[in-house]
């Protein structure tokens, strides 16, 4: 092993342990089933069957995938456009209305995603997207401004066009601070986006809405652990991406 493969290995040790946990209770949660059987030593199943977990998982991971890549570029863009001279007066709207979108709870815009939308994956990134801005948004506004005037002052006075000043200045020492919201973002909707299931969008909310209808434990325990588990991996990657920066 190369002493680089192993200081990487070192360092997202933690990461990869959370992802084989991940992928051995998604493979062989059957192999499970006494475990299971203590929650609901009366009934009959208690290992959710209707569809596979890693199918479910990837389905999960599509969705927040999806939702998590649109806010990135809708709460970037936004804060991008507002702390230029030209957008600085629509930075209230923008930062009020990234605050709203967090304020509504995901399962009004359910609600009200679902008659425009219909039912499935698309009404849930819906909901996520509006639920995941906040963070982004407001860090990546708090990266931008934060930077140093004199900072700028350089940069044009080496001949850097505004647009050389943004990619190779601004953005770069504000991607701390925007990583940091996208981790949080990120990590929220991981667990928000189980909601989906009561919207007919198939994902690891599927065994947690059917043990609250069935009065099934450990279907919700199934779904729960793995959540759990896709979240630490996603967070402690995210923790050793900030620490590389």
């Amino acid at each position: 092993m190369t002493p680089g493969l192993a200081a990487g290995l070192r360092r997202w040790w933690l990461p990869l342990v959370w992802l084989g946990l991940l992928l051995l209770a998604s493979l062989g949660m059957a192999e499970l089933e006494a475990v299971f059987r203590w929650f609901e030593p009366d009934s009959r199943e208690v290992i959710y069957r209707r569809a596979g977990f890693p199918t479910l998982l990837g389905r999960h991971l599509l969705v927040v995938g999806v939702a998590s890549l649109l806010a990135i570029v809708a709460g970037v863009g936004a804060a991008v456009l507002v702390t230029r001279p030209f957008g600085r007066d629509f930075l209230p709207l923008v930062a009020q209305f990234a605050s709203m979108g967090q304020t509504l709870p995901p399962v009004a815009v359910l609600a009200l995603a679902v008659p425009v939308l219909g039912f499935g994956t698309l009404p849930i990134i819906v909901a996520l997207l509006l639920y995941g801005l906040l963070p982004i948004v407001r860090n990546s506004l708090a990266g931008l401004q934060g930077i140093d005037p004199a900072v700028h002052e350089a940069a044009r006075g080496m001949g850097m066009s505004p647009g050389q000043v943004l990619r190779q200045v601004e953005l770069p020492l504000a991607a701390p601070v925007i990583l940091a919201g996208v981790r949080t973002s990120v990590t929220i909707n991981i667990a928000t986006a189980a909601l989906g299931a009561t919207v007919g969008a198939s994902n690891l909310g599927d065994p947690i809405i059917s043990g609250i209808v069935n009065g099934n434990t450990a279907y919700i325990v199934q779904g729960a652990l793995l959540i759990g588990l896709l979240a630490l991996t996603v967070d402690s990657a995210f923790e050793r991406l900030l620490g590389w920066r």
